[in-house]
């Protein structure tokens, strides 16, 4: 089985950004279960102070990713057709019942490419696919650091080069379900901190114990966003399933062919071979050289 390539390498550097942001995103989605009332953390009016801080972070990440180890224009030019193709597919569903099938794409695209190029390639189709139907808002930060951490996982998915074939498909299906329901998850904890102060059985409440507001926050997921990730959990699968083969086939013939894990060396330049008039004329220069200049005329046995 040949081992696959990774487009964008994860060096010490972009390592330690990526990890650095995604504590910063994980402290940004939880920070509500921990404030205090009085401190004044916990109010709506401030969560779009916090998401515009983590948009240049997550952007800090993507260009450490890129200049890490040195990435040259094949991953670059891959980077951007499959973001294209990410962002253009997100509005087919636009929004309809969570349909959404760039699930489908991104979580291949990572498992063939790895984790480094699944985490920067899911953070920037999230940012195109925002530019292109108009989705910028607070939120966008929120959805490009999830986005990236689906795509990425599906990189790390045991039996990258070993694992083929039908439970290859499986274990992609699997996540992909997985993927697409935490993900919707996650969002909403994003956006169920707007709810604080609503009396209403589900709301967030400033300064609760974190059991009571992770109590409510289940039934608000149930009631409100599960028929959304279902759906979307559901055509995942069943893309992964249909289109999953030529798919990865593709990306992997892509991958080969662009050599991405092949080092660049440059070789001196031979010296020309003269031919025709140029070697007479050489050939005559010698030898006027050797009749002048007998001493400097090789000895011959």
């Amino acid at each position: 089985m040949q081992r696959q390539a990774r487009a964008v390498r994860i060096g010490f550097r972009s390592a330690l950004t990526l990890v650095l942001v995604s504590a910063v995103g994980v402290a940004a989605f939880g920070w509500p279960l921990l404030a205090a009332p009085e401190s004044g953390l916990a109010h709506a009016q401030d969560a779009p102070w916090l998401f515009a801080a983590l948009l240049p972070l997550l952007l800090a990440v993507v260009v450490a990713t890129l200049s890490d180890n040195g990435v040259d224009s094949k991953a670059i030019a891959m980077i951007g057709v499959l973001a294209a193709a990410g962002a253009a597919l997100r509005p087919l569903g636009a929004g309809t019942a969570g349909i959404e099938p760039m699930f489908f794409l991104m979580v291949l695209s990572g498992r063939v490419l790895g984790p480094g190029f699944g985490f920067v390639l899911g953070a920037l189709s999230m940012f195109a696919s925002a530019l292109l139907t108009g989705g910028v808002g607070p939120w966008m930060p929120f959805q490009m650091l999830s986005m990236g951490w689906v795509c990425m996982g599906a990189g790390l998915l045991p039996g990258r080069d070993t694992l083929r074939g039908r439970g290859e498909l499986l274990l992609v299906a699997a996540y992909g379900a997985v993927a697409s329901v935490l993900y919707g998850t996650v969002m909403n904890l994003q956006g169920w901190t707007y709810l604080g102060g609503l009396s209403t059985g589900v709301s967030f409440v400033p300064g609760d114990p974190v059991a009571d507001n992770l109590g409510r926050f289940l039934v608000y997921c149930l009631a409100t966003s599960l028929g959304w990730d279902l759906p979307r959990a559901a055509l995942t699968v069943v893309l992964a399933l249909t289109l999953g083969p030529s798919v990865l086939r593709a990306l992997r013939r892509a991958t080969r062919r662009a050599a991405f894990d092949t080092p660049v060396r440059f070789a001196d330049a031979e010296p020309a071979v003269p031919h025709g008039d140029e070697a007479s004329a050489q050939g005559s220069e010698t030898a006027a050289r050797s009749r002048s200049n007998p001493e400097e005329t090789p000895a011959t046995s």
